[in-house]
């Protein structure tokens, strides 16, 4: 068993697919059509893919996607639009497996190490953080945000549209009546069918939106294309007259869809067609791709409480080697601030 470092995802020993398999049924962010999403957009020109491995043989134990900077070290492979960070671990041999980890991140050097956002309860985390701090690392959880999620645990649109307060369903009912009374609508769904079609007019809405402008909007475009590669891609834009109004883009993967990214064009804001929208796509998710668990990602809005029943925290992990056991997580917490905000 030994701790090897590869530079590429196609460097990858093709055991590593097992990994990827059994990792994607938890979070589609842990897939590998994502991390070949992140691969060919998320790296600045400064930057290089790092995928510190366990192998035994021709296996594939364990992977620890980073990227790495002069300038910011090692830190978790990860996007703005990234959700949920872990380490893809076999199942048996944990420990062990670990321990090579944290030895070869200690070896490699990697002095400083940021991973996040990170679920409160990944026990592979914490395994890997007690296998960090055995090898002299100083270890510092950070909260980063709150995540709504709902569990439709076999019900159908209409008993989770009942279950919803009284506002929401009497805001969405009178809007599409007032909606389809005054204007000639319509909802497109995308999925790999002219979806060129489907994300132009996506950033056409957000275009319209508060939000002004997609920050990223060719991640956007690989993010779509790879997405419905996989039939994960669920794209769903509100046409009122003929113009967008309203886009939503969702994922769908391993029974459990992800609300990624909303817009709607002020000027139809009267007719609330992001409610609207966001209702069509939970009877899709719910009743069609008839999915576990729907969530809303990263944020803690308002709204989103409104269609959720669960909240979630979501953290960051700081460690930073040290030979000297005295010296406090303070300072540690400085230097990393000093680094910037964690990806």
């Amino acid at each position: 068993m030994e701790c090897v470092c590869y530079e590429t995802l196609e460097q990858l020993p093709a055991s590593a697919d097992l990994l990827f398999s059994a990792a994607a049924k938890h979070s589609v962010f842990f897939s590998r059509p994502w991390l070949e999403i992140l691969e060919t957009t998320a790296l600045s020109p400064d930057q290089s893919l790092q995928l510190v491995c366990v192998v035994d043989g021709g296996d594939v134990l364990a992977i620890l996607p980073l990227m790495h900077s002069e300038r910011m070290g090692y830190a978790a492979l990860t996007h703005l639009y990234s959700s949920l960070y872990t380490v893809l671990l076999k199942e048996e041999n944990q420990v062990e497996i670990l321990a090579c980890l944290a030895r070869g991140l200690k070896n490699l050097p990697v002095p400083l190490l940021r991973m996040g956002p990170l679920a409160e309860d990944d026990q592979k985390i914490e395994r890997l953080q007690t296998a960090l701090e055995m090898f002299e690392y100083r270890c510092y959880r950070h909260f980063r945000f709150f995540n709504w999620v709902y569990r439709p645990a076999g019900q159908s649109f209409d008993d989770y549209l009942a279950s919803r307060p009284s506002r929401v369903r009497n805001t969405i009912a009178r809007k599409q009546r007032k909606l389809k009374r005054e204007q000639d609508c319509y909802i497109r769904l995308f999925r790999d069918q002219e979806l060129g079609q489907g994300l132009a007019d996506y950033h056409a809405v957000y275009r319209s939106s508060w939000k002004a402008h997609e920050q990223f909007p060719q991640v956007v475009n690989r993010m779509a294309h790879r997405l419905a590669a996989e039939d994960w891609l669920r794209l769903a834009v509100l046409y009122i007259n003929d113009t967008p109004a309203a886009a939503q883009f969702w994922i769908v993967a391993h029974g459990k869809a992800s609300i990624f990214r909303l817009a709607h064009d002020e000027a139809w804001r009267r007719y609330s067609p992001g409610s609207i929208l966001i209702s069509y796509l939970m009877q899709q998710v719910i009743d069609i791709d008839r999915v576990d668990e729907i969530d809303f990602l990263t944020g803690n809005d308002a709204y989103k409480q409104d269609w959720m029943s669960e909240r979630r925290a979501r953290w960051a992990l700081y460690c930073a080697q040290t030979s000297n056991p005295k010296e406090s997580i303070t300072r540690f917490w400085h230097r990393f601030k000093r680094l910037g905000q964690p990806g």
